[in-house]
């Protein structure tokens, strides 16, 4: 069966060619600064084997995860989320007063409402406005393509946008399935307005690219939320078949983006996926033969952080030195939904 039938599509991406003729000025996203945030307390696999039936050969064969970082009761997402928005903003060299707009991918926001990102808009002593967005492992790039288009139709000139998680507290720590799986941390990036000529050498999004299958909704989801407290509120994933999609559907997204812009692989210096399995991350690099040295990989000391986990794995790229201006980033993730997608940078 083709993967990519009976499949909802929203594909937010605006082609260089189709923003304006060469040579004229277009609004572009520039992705100004980044900052990352990972809680203090580290668990590593053996820690773990002394509380569930699990060993660190076990999980490291078979998802690459060595250790993950677990929030403490003062480390919320709001907490989080506001120390990589810092972050980002400093590394931009904004101020607070330069943001219009914060939008906060999330699936455990820390209240129903008000939104997270209203807290962290209160906590950094902004302006303008924010709002949750919820895709999980996906809404990274959710909001990364929401802020692109706020700052292209000119809404906003300064947009953060965050992916922070707190997956610790949806885990069912007697499972060994999916409790090895994930950790806790937040990521940012601070979009400033610029301008380019409308062609892919332009510095900043280039492209984003969006997808969801909600007939796949019951392969990976959590059992329970406000509206239903007959329910754990455990998260629930059929690993066999995430990982079937996930190759299959992660590769179409990157291809699809180099495709809207006119490249091929070998213009990408920078693959950045989501960290949800090193096999997964393996996988989707072999289909589209891109060596292991052009692959930005954090889920061996993060494990997977669900939105949280692109910007994380860009804060430690961009620290070391490995991301430098002009280059071209290719980001891509899936998660429950089914949802995935794409994103193209020059930064």
């Amino acid at each position: 069966m083709d993967l990519a039938a009976e499949t909802a599509t929203l594909d937010s991406r605006r082609p260089a060619e189709t923003d304006a003729p060469a040579g004229r000025v277009v609004v572009r996203a520039i992705v100004a600064g980044i900052g990352g945030y990972l809680p203090e307390r580290i668990v590593g696999n053996d820690e773990l084997s002394r509380t569930v039936d699990t060993s660190d050969s076990w999980i490291r064969e078979r998802t690459g995860i060595h250790q993950r970082h677990i929030a403490q009761p003062h480390e919320t997402c709001a907490f989080m989320a506001t120390r990589a928005a810092q972050a980002a903003l400093a590394d931009a060299g904004a101020a607070p007063g330069d943001v219009d707009a914060i939008l906060l991918a999330t699936a455990t926001p820390d209240q129903a409402f008000p939104a997270t990102a209203l807290r962290v808009q209160a906590a950094l002593g902004c302006g303008g406005f924010g709002f949750d967005l919820s895709a999980a492992c996906s809404g990274f790039i959710y909001a990364l393509s929401m802020g692109d288009l706020l700052i292209r139709s000119g809404q906003a000139r300064g947009v953060l946008v965050i992916g922070a998680e707190v997956y610790s507290r949806i885990m069912n720590w007697q499972d060994r399935g999916t409790c090895v799986l994930f950790g806790d941390g937040a990521g940012a990036v601070f979009l400033r307005a610029g301008t380019g000529e409308g062609t892919g050498a332009d510095r900043g999004i280039l492209s984003t690219h969006l997808h969801a299958d909600g007939k796949l909704g019951d392969i990976l989801y959590v059992d329970g939320a406000v509206g239903r407290a007959d329910k754990p509120g455990h998260l629930v994933m059929n690993g066999k078949e995430v990982f079937r999609h996930a190759v299959v559907r992660l590769s179409g997204a990157v291809d699809e983006a180099l495709a809207a812009n006119g490249m091929d692989h070998a213009a990408v210096d920078w693959l950045v996926p989501h960290q949800a399995n090193m096999r997964i991350v393996d996988a989707i690099a072999k289909r589209l033969a891109l060596p292991v040295e052009r692959v930005v990989v954090t889920i061996d000391r993060h494990a997977n952080t669900s939105a949280a986990s692109i910007p994380l794995a860009l804060a430690e790229a961009h620290a070391d030195g490995r991301l430098q201006r002009g280059q071209v980033v290719l980001l891509s993730a899936l998660g429950g939904g089914l949802t995935w997608g794409s994103a193209l940078i020059r930064l």
